[in-house]
């Protein structure tokens, strides 16, 4: 019997984050992974800011961009009859224009099959023998105090005994069926067939520079995605669910993408052939007892926006945290509950923004009568989701409302105003220390950060001795004028709403969890019975 604090189920792009994130926490896992390697496909090829934010803190970002391209190689967003034919229509993507004064991570566009080596390396790197590929699941059952598990690779069975167990294993989760958790939704949308390709687009492709060229032809819709810009691409045939179901030999694949290029004698060489039915799908429950789920085996997406990883990540950035406090013994287990509540209302929102998404490019519908219209068809949220990337708006026992209402916004897809209100991601801004830039984010570092104003010294004073005697990790600064941290644009007092006696306590995850606007005559009481409350610790 093998023990563990956290068995992790999957070794995608969420089980490796929720690996890498726990030994950045200083808790102990063992994740597995049926398959003998890393994603063979692209799959998933846009990270969001937010991610990148979560990949900035776990010390990977640079890794994952070197890994990728840069944003100026994939700056479109192209509808075409075919590569070599009439351009219909193009958009710059809006979501990532005004990046700088929102984030200190811009997006990155990187393929799966080029992210997940660098996400296995830094996690093995954490927890050397502890990820294990060709590495199968076979049964679980659980009681009060964790989880007996069996798993089964080359030298047999292994019992392995957890406290806590993540399933972030796939669409098709072994880990939720046993549980009996049913999806609600869509279970299928389109047919679509993922082809990898080895031709030289650089003719048609390098004076015009994108991450998507959609092709739109009568009885076909495709897509080219871009991979490395040159000769590796990724392409995407969308068929409606009640087409023929024929099969797609590489023969065939290589017609069709001689025909989406526009170009019959195209040399083509086909490396690999991956069909698939897009479903709209979020469980009914992300919890169940000591058995958490997350990425697509809690929700399940339309790729359109690219978001199924993306949230994927984002789920193990909420839940690790939580799941290291209460191993540490400085929250109750209470707090677990907490991930659910909050990431489940977001799931739902990101998996049906995605559907509609989907149904308004016409995936899904017979081609047969579509011309070059089919373009003016997407709706105007595509690629110009800021909010769905930044707008999860937290409500649960792990945060402490100030009575402040929402910020005012029309459309929650495409617009975002950053607040420190708590529940919200809070604000991104420099600041500096010593005289060097550093954004707020930085400061997180996988604890609670409490930001004070300039003459906000009482609030810090009373973080930093509460860290002690709690047992809490938590960093405590002052922020302005001749304070811990110089605020030079004076834009942090502004950003959050407090004022220069005020003081903002952040999350591990970036999240504001509790704000005073001003200062209190016994700070240390009032931050005590906050820290308290959101762990769980009401006693």
């Amino acid at each position: 019997m093998i023990e563990v604090p956290v068995l992790i189920v999957g070794g995608g792009p969420v089980g490796l984050s929720a690996s890498i994130l726990l030994s950045r926490l200083g808790v102990a896992s063992r994740l597995v992974e049926r398959h003998s390697g890393t994603a063979f496909h692209p799959k998933a090829r846009s990270i969001n800011m937010r991610t990148m934010e979560v990949f900035r803190q776990c010390g990977i970002e640079e890794a994952v961009r070197a890994a990728g391209l840069s944003p100026e190689r994939t700056g479109f967003i192209i509808w075409t009859e075919s590569l070599a034919g009439r351009e219909i229509e193009r958009r710059v993507p809006k979501r990532s224009v005004a990046e700088a004064p929102i984030t200190a991570a811009p997006h990155c566009l990187c393929a799966q099959d080029d992210l997940e080596p660098v996400l296995r390396r830094h996690a093995e790197s954490l927890a050397p023998g502890a990820v294990t590929f060709e590495t199968e699941l076979t049964e679980f059952d659980q009681d009060a105090d964790g989880v007996t598990a069996t798993i089964r690779d080359a030298r047999g069975e292994t019992k392995i005994r957890a406290r806590y167990m993540i399933g972030a294993d796939g669409p098709r989760s072994r880990v939720r069926q046993t549980l009996g958790i049913p999806m609600n939704g869509t279970p299928a949308v389109y047919r679509s067939v993922n082809v990898l390709l080895n031709v030289d687009l650089t003719p048609w492709v390098s004076h015009r520079p994108a991450a998507l060229y959609f092709v739109q032809q009568p009885g076909l819709q495709a897509v080219f995605l871009t991979i490395n810009g040159i000769n590796r691409w990724g392409f995407l045939i969308n068929l409606p669910l009640a087409g023929p179901d024929e099969p797609y030999t590489p023969e065939r694949c290589q017609a069709i993408v001689r025909r989406a290029a526009g170009v019959p004698d195209l040399d083509v060489r086909i490396l690999g052939i991956d069909p698939w039915v897009a479903a709209s799908l979020v469980a009914e429950r992300f919890q169940s007892g000591r058995v958490f789920l997350a990425g697509d085996a809690a929700h399940t997406m339309p790729p359109t926006g690219g978001f199924g990883q993306n949230s994927g990540v984002q789920d193990v950035h909420n839940l690790t945290w939580k799941i290291a406090a209460v191993l540490k013994g400085w929250a109750a287990p209470a707090l677990l509950d907490t991930y659910q509540e909050e990431r489940r209302p977001y799931g739902k929102f990101v998996t049906e923004q995605s559907l509609r998404s989907a149904i308004s490019m016409r995936r899904g519908v017979a081609t047969d009568n579509d011309g070059p219209s089919a373009a003016a068809d997407a709706r105007p949220e595509f690629q110009n989701e800021i909010g769905m990337v930044f707008g999860a708006r937290y409500a649960s026992a792990a945060v402490i409302p100030d009575g402040t209402p929402p910020p005012t916004i029309e459309n929650p897809v495409a617009q975002y105003t950053p607040s420190a209100r708590p529940g919200e991601r809070a604000p991104h801004v420099w600041l500096e220390c010593n005289g060097r830039p550093v954004a707020v984010l930085d400061l997180v570092d996988f604890r609670f950060v409490l930001l004070a104003g300039e003459r906000g010294s009482p609030w810090r004073d009373a973080a930093r001795a509460l860290s002690t005697s709690l047992g809490v990790p938590l960093s405590a600064y002052t922020v302005g004028a001749g304070a811990d941290l110089e605020d030079p644009e004076r834009r942090w007092a502004t950003a959050c709403e407090v004022e220069v006696d005020g003081a903002v306590l952040l999350r591990p995850d970036y999240h504001v969890a509790w704000r005073s606007r001003r200062g209190a005559t016994e700070p240390k009481q009032v931050l005590e019975r906050v820290l308290r409350n959101l762990l769980g610790n009401r006693a």
